[in-house]
C-alpha cells in the first residue's frame, strides 16, 4: 500500500534553514544567489529602509524574510526585497502579502519556462493582495518591470536613466535604475 505523503505546513517552513516558501504543501527551496543578486535585492531593501526611516511608515523587510499567505496554491512568500505597512511580530513570518515585494532575477529566470513560473508568481502576488511587484532584470535588458494589481499583465518599464517608483505600494518612493546596475 503507498502511503499520501504528508502536505508541509507553516511549522515545518519554521524549521527549514535556508530559503524557502511553501507552494502546493511543498517546502520549495531557494538556492543560494550570486554576489550580484544579493547586492542588488539588498540596495532595494536600504532604498526601502531609508525611505521608512523618513516617513515613521510601514516596514522595509529585507531577503529571506517569509510572508504567509492563504491560497489554494501557496502558503508563503519570501521575496527579496518588500515592503509591508500592517503590523508585525518580529520574532514570526509576516501574517499577509507584502504590499510590494521585489524579486530579482538570478540566470536561471530565464526563457519561456521561467517566464511562465514568473507570471505565476507574480498573480499569486496579486491574488493574496500585494498592490505592485517589481521584476528586476539586471542581467539581460537592465530594467526593472513594474507590476500593479490593477493591470498585472501590463508592466510599466523603467531602464538604466529612469527613475522606477511602487505606486501606489510605497507611496512616493523612487529608486533610480542606474543604482541597480553599480
Amino acid at each position: 500500500m503507498i502511503q499520501a505523503k504528508r502536505a508541509a505546513t507553516i511549522d515545518d517552513l519554521y524549521r527549514v534553514e535556508e530559503k524557502a516558501e511553501l507552494v502546493n504543501g511543498e517546502i520549495v527551496i531557494m538556492s543560494p544567489t550570486s554576489v550580484g543578486h544579493g547586492r542588488k535585492s539588498s540596495k532595494i531593501y536600504i532604498s526601502l529602509l531609508e525611505y521608512e526611516q523618513r516617513t515613521g511608515q510601514g516596514c522595509a523587510v529585507p531577503d529571506n524574510v517569509g510572508f504567509i499567505v492563504d491560497l489554494p496554491n501557496r502558503q508563503s512568500f519570501s521575496p527579496d526585497a518588500a515592503y509591508y505597512f500592517g503590523s508585525i511580530n518580529e520574532d514570526e513570518f509576516v501574517d499577509g502579502a507584502p504590499d510590494f515585494a521585489a524579486e530579482v532575477r538570478s540566470p536561471e529566470d530565464f526563457g519561456p519556462t521561467a517566464e511562465l513560473a514568473l507570471a505565476a508568481k507574480r498573480a499569486d502576488y496579486f491574488a493574496a493582495g500585494t498592490k505592485v511587484v517589481w521584476d528586476v532584470d539586471m542581467i539581460r535588458e537592465k530594467l526593472v518591470r513594474v507590476y500593479r494589481a490593477s493591470c498585472p499583465t501590463e508592466p510599466r518599464i523603467y531602464g538604466p536613466g529612469d527613475i522606477a517608483e511602487a505606486e501606489p505600494a510605497v507611496p512616493g518612493w523612487v529608486m533610480a535604475v542606474a543604482e541597480l546596475l553599480k
